[in-house]
């Protein structure tokens, strides 16, 4: 990577592990993966003076490489894998007394995540399902910390909706600000 733009190297050495763990959720496989996430920051260098013009790079960028990991998704002919493997991945399923059920309630659970619009989806996929904290989420997707806060409050009132459960009095199970 020598002579290419320093802010650029660090951009990249950064962000292209993190990037290429999201993609590979969604295509399976890790070689996929690097190669969508490979042409996203391919396209980002094209671009760079663009990007950096841009009032959140890191927001243009992640459009960039969901946009490539989507497409290549589909080229490859592939549902969404979050929602066909996640499910079959828990520990809960594992130690379930009923495990069927609990199947059935994890593809549910992973359904409603699908059906949640772009970003609750990603700020949800990013929090609890790779693990990353409120603030790294927001570097990520160049928002802030409160806009990943506030989607993920309205990702969990939308999903406790398309899952039958009881938002309780407060209407609010707590945050996930780490």
């Amino acid at each position: 990577m020598t002579g290419l733009p320093a802010d650029y190297r660090a951009f990249h050495e950064l962000y292209r592990g993190i990037y290429i763990h999201w993609a590979e959720l969604y295509l399976r496989h890790r070689h996929d993966a690097e190669e969508a996430v490979d042409q996203a920051f391919e396209e980002l260098y094209f671009a760079w003076s663009e990007v950096l013009s841009q009032e959140s790079p890191n927001a243009y960028a992640w459009a960039v490489v969901r946009h490539r990991t989507v497409d290549t998704a589909r080229a490859r002919g592939r549902r969404p894998a979050v929602i066909d493997t996640a499910a079959f991945e828990t520990t809960a399923l594992h130690h379930a007394l009923d495990p069927i059920g609990e199947l059935e309630h994890s593809l549910a659970v992973y359904d409603a995540i699908h059906a949640l619009p772009e970003r609750q989806h990603d700020v949800i996929v990013l929090l609890h399902v790779l693990g990353h904290s409120t603030r790294e989420v927001a570097s990520i997707m160049g928002i802030t910390p409160a806009g990943v806060r506030s989607a993920a409050r309205f990702a969990r009132h939308r999903l406790q909706h398309a899952l039958g459960i009881d938002q309780g009095p407060s209407g609010d199970e707590g945050g996930t600000d780490r």
